[in-house]
């Protein structure tokens, strides 16, 4: 777990962030500098579109260690998080069973990524899968709640979606039914930070709301295992 010596020490280093990728074999491994490197490249939208990520049990196999060794497993994670902070954050998503690297972005930067329009689909779902814990959407509930009053509303919804799909946030889902169906992914669950979803929840609600509150409000729990999120 994480220390306040560690803590302390990062956020000094995070005035000269650049020394802190230099400082990287400090306090990694060989064979975890090379499992960091296998999931920065899996996670590449470019490289494994539609796949992003390695299994627990693939970076496992990288480590030559146990895939039942949660010590060693969460140390890794914990390590690179510390170090990299102001530029990574290693995610595993137990649901999804993904290990995945996300590049921090600014607020202007992720503005340039995604309109206000694939933004609002996004947290839409995020809220359907993530809170109600629906296991997928429908193109006919985002057609109702967003564009039924648009002109060329299903194209634009589409259009929106599929910048939205290739990032990694979602996937297709395919059933039995004939009906246009979404499924986010681990990026897609993890592209919101905390303080997004508490200004987002104050906001529809007219008041303040902690952390804690806003936390238990979107599951935020139940999708990440541990660590703080200074977002």
């Amino acid at each position: 777990m994480e220390t306040e010596s560690i803590k302390s020490a990062n956020e000094k280093s995070n005035h000269q962030p650049l020394a802190n990728m230099n400082a990287l074999q400090s306090y990694l491994t060989e064979k975890e500098e090379m499992a960091f490197m296998h999931l920065l490249y899996s996670s590449s939208a470019t490289i494994r579109a539609g796949n992003f990520g390695l299994s627990r049990k693939d970076v496992a196999k990288i480590l030559e260690m146990s895939p039942d060794d949660d010590d060693g497993f969460y140390s890794f994670i914990n390590r690179v998080n510390q170090g990299l902070s102001r530029y990574y954050k290693v995610i595993y998503d137990k649901k999804r069973d993904q290990v995945i690297v996300m590049l921090r972005a600014t607020a202007r930067m992720a503005k340039s990524t995604l309109s206000p329009e694939a933004m609002a689909i996004l947290l839409l779902m995020f809220y359907q899968q993530e809170v109600l814990q629906h296991e997928f959407t429908l193109l006919s509930q985002l057609f109702e709640a967003f564009g039924h009053e648009q002109l060329k509303a299903s194209q634009k919804l589409k259009v929106n979606i599929d910048t939205l799909r290739k990032i990694g946030a979602v996937v297709d889902y395919h059933s039995d039914s004939d009906e246009e169906a979404y499924q986010l992914t681990a990026i897609g669950v993890n592209m919101f930070s905390d303080s997004f979803l508490r200004r987002a929840v104050e906001f529809s609600q007219s008041q303040q709301f902690n952390k804690d509150e806003v936390l238990k409000f979107f599951k935020r729990y139940n999708v990440q295992y541990s660590g703080d999120d200074s977002e």
